[in-house]
């Protein structure tokens, strides 16, 4: 990795991080659900969709994907917390919990990309 690529993965990925901690700071509970966990995972796929689309379009270098997709958006999702959440979830015996964070962060994240495609194509193509 050369100086510039480094330099541009560290600032997505400070950036994600700090977004990150600002956005799980207070911590926002369904019954034993982490929204805030939901919540990042979901705006980054989000962002990651759009981005993929804007990359495509504009031939963007693949710096920006250092920058973008790998440090801003892998340093803003989290799949270490949301395995953790899981993994409390289930050794807590709220299996009903469980499936709905399991389906909540896995679903809602591919549909967050999905619609950040969506849209970015359809703002791009007008």
């Amino acid at each position: 990795m050369k100086g510039l690529e480094f330099v541009f993965l560290a600032v997505g990925s400070v950036l994600g991080a700090f977004l990150r901690y600002k956005i799980t700071e207070f911590p926002l509970l369904f019954n034993t659900l982490s929204l805030n966990v939901l919540i990042v995972n979901v705006l980054g796929a989000f962002i990651l969709g759009m981005f993929v689309i804007l990359s495509e379009q504009w031939n963007l270098d693949g710096r920006y994907s250092l920058l973008t997709a790998v440090g801003f958006c892998g340093s803003l999702t989290t799949m270490s917390s949301f395995a953790l959440d899981s993994s409390n979830l289930l050794d807590n015996h709220h299996y009903a919990t469980l499936a709905v964070n399991l389906i909540a962060n896995v679903g809602l994240s591919i549909g967050a990309l999905i619609g950040g495609k969506s849209l970015m194509a359809a703002i791009i193509n007008n």
